[in-house]
């Protein structure tokens, strides 16, 4: 396949995999719709066991419509709604992710020479949001995320549109300061931490909309997890991106910054925000376990910290006139020249 073919491919695909992206969005929100009525599971379970003791011989209980519907969950018809609709939706979300990925590798093959699709912001933003995906699936089992699902992929189809419509850029070659290995190993850390603190800040945020309404909130938040369990998981998912963030900003980052530039810190804007973001995840992992912050506290700094995070993704490329790397521009007409002396890194 020639060059042309293959990004005519990767943009094809990435057309392809957002329509799948919104077919698998519908499909959730049919399955949530269906949940309209139901109780929290811990309710149900509260219910049952109140049932149990008064068939020992305790008080009786009265017995509502969601009793009668089944341990407080619903009809068995609208579990079985629930339950298909959650299927056909993870389903489409698995095929769209293969249909990103296949832009992906479109975008490197059709440079010449072949390369990693990490040379712009739209290249790294469709990277981006491919990982977000991918980090889902990954620990939708381990994790429990299924209630997740429709935040997930409402939150990529946005960005591939953002992507598309704002970012797209034609492929071009790398710059000599990209041409390095570095790019493999910092962009690589870089977007699995932010794949992560983009869930573990999806976690935080419905931490915050559940408190509101408690527990025993009924309807589509029925089916998020407990306060206690949210609060858990969000932990768990910040304490895996902040060692992987680290290693990118701390380690690979002046590596290759003082390949290209002689010099390992440069006080560029996105050095600058990329090391505040680590601070802020540090004091809210370090809150987190130590002084003993959970709950509201450490889900607001969590979503600071997210705040940062994007802010440096794409905040910097429009805000910023000194930084020094130039993948914020997503046309190439407005890219600025570049001395020969201070190279110009376009994915850190």
């Amino acid at each position: 396949m020639s060059n042309t073919a293959w990004e005519t491919l990767s943009d094809q695909a990435i057309a392809v995999s957002g329509i799948v992206y919104f077919l698998a969005l519908l499909a959730h929100l049919v399955e949530w719709s269906a949940l309209r009525g139901t109780v929290p599971v811990e309710v149900a379970a509260a219910t049952a066991s109140t049932r149990a003791r008064s068939s020992e011989g305790s008080v009786a209980v009265a017995t509502g419509p969601e009793d009668e519907a089944g341990a407080g969950t619903g009809t068995a018809e609208s579990r079985q709604r629930v339950a298909l609709f959650g299927r056909l939706g993870l389903l489409l979300t698995m095929i769209a992710a293969v249909v990103h990925l296949t832009s992906l590798v479109g975008r490197g093959m059709a440079a010449d020479p072949n390369r990693v699709p990490w040379g712009n912001m739209y290249e790294f933003t469709i990277s981006g949001t491919f990982v977000v995906t991918l980090m889902y699936l990954v620990l939708y089992r381990r994790f429990s995320l299924a209630w997740m699902a429709p935040i997930v992929v409402a939150f990529v189809l946005s960005m591939l549109m953002v992507a598309v419509i704002w970012l797209h850029s034609e492929v071009t070659p790398l710059t000599e300061a990209l041409n390095s290995y570095w790019l493999v190993i910092h962009v690589v850390s870089a977007v699995i931490a932010t794949g992560a603190f983009t869930l573990g800040g999806m976690t935080s945020a419905m931490w915050l909309l559940k408190n509101r309404k408690g527990d025993i909130a009924t309807g589509p938040l029925a089916r998020v997890p407990s306060l206690a369990t949210l609060d858990r998981v969000s932990y768990r998912i910040h304490a895996f991106g902040f060692p992987v963030w680290t290693f990118a900003v701390l380690i690979t980052g002046p590596i290759w910054a003082h390949e290209a530039w002689s010099s390992y810190w440069n006080w560029d804007p996105k050095e600058v925000w990329a090391f505040i973001t680590w601070v802020v995840y540090a004091a809210y992992l370090h809150a987190r376990s130590t002084a003993g912050w959970k709950g509201k506290n450490a889900a607001i700094l969590a979503l600071v910290g997210l705040a940062t995070l994007w802010f440096n993704f794409i905040g910097i490329n429009f805000f910023s006139t000194t930084s020094q790397h130039s993948y914020a521009e997503s046309a190439p007409a407005i890219v600025q020249p570049v001395e020969a002396s201070t190279p110009s890194l376009s994915a850190r």
